[in-house]
């Protein structure tokens, strides 16, 4: 989806935008609602996202027709700053999700041409290969029981360890992240639920308490 951007306001940024000097880049900002594409695989990659809220999920499409997903972007999270000058991954919005948007040629002039921003964006760089490393790993452990721990924590962390942890993403969704079944996960959360390491709030299951993350920790490190 190609987006125009509005260059007769420069919007105020912050994390991760603005310490690779966004600030002297022009911004805009759009909303997208829940199952609205953002971009698409193989579209021209003339932009680079930062989320203000909501999630975003980026996802590629198998010759098989499944769908793997390559990572859950929460709030903050930067998303779409590719090493070429097409798109590897589809990006929707998973929920209702306001995305501050940068053009991505300013953006590498301005951190090319100052010091501390290319470094910054050495460290984003670095960031998001380290969690392509361990979604690569976690997709590795060898059951489904470690798979959706390993999840589980890895939300528990990025949400700053919540006392209700909100999944805004399906069963679904979490399945084709870890590669596994719909009805694997289900059995999975009941069995950490039947352990009483967490419990459900409502009737989507999508809020959860983790009574017991040291246990938790113990099925990740298996």
């Amino acid at each position: 989806m190609l987006v125009r951007i509005n260059r007769t306001n420069r919007r105020l940024v912050d994390g991760h935008l603005a310490a690779l000097g966004a600030e002297r880049v022009f911004c805009s900002e759009f909303n997208y609602r829940g199952g609205a594409e953002i971009f698409g695989e193989g579209e021209g990659a003339e932009f680079v996202y930062q989320i203000i809220s909501g999630v975003v999920r980026t996802h590629k499409l198998l010759p098989d027709g499944r769908r793997q997903i390559k990572a859950f972007h929460l709030a903050g999270d930067m998303f779409g700053l590719e090493n070429g000058t097409t798109h590897r991954f589809t990006a929707e919005a998973i929920v209702g999700t306001e995305v501050r948007i940068a053009g991505r040629r300013s953006l590498l002039e301005v951190t090319t041409h100052r010091g501390t921003e290319a470094a910054n964006l050495i460290a984003l760089i670095n960031q998001n290969l380290q969690h392509a490393e361990s979604h690569m790993l976690l997709l590795g452990r060898k059951t489904a029981l470690e798979r959706v721990a390993a999840f589980l924590l890895e939300m528990d962390e990025r949400l700053a360890h919540p006392d209700v942890m909100i999944l805004p993403m399906t069963r679904r969704d979490i399945a084709d992240y870890l590669g596994l079944t719909i009805e694997t996960i289900s059995r999975a959360l009941s069995t950490l639920r039947g352990e009483q390491i967490l419990r459900f709030i409502g009737q989507t299951q999508r809020e959860v308490v983790l009574l017991d993350r040291g246990r938790l920790a113990t099925f990740d490190a298996q």
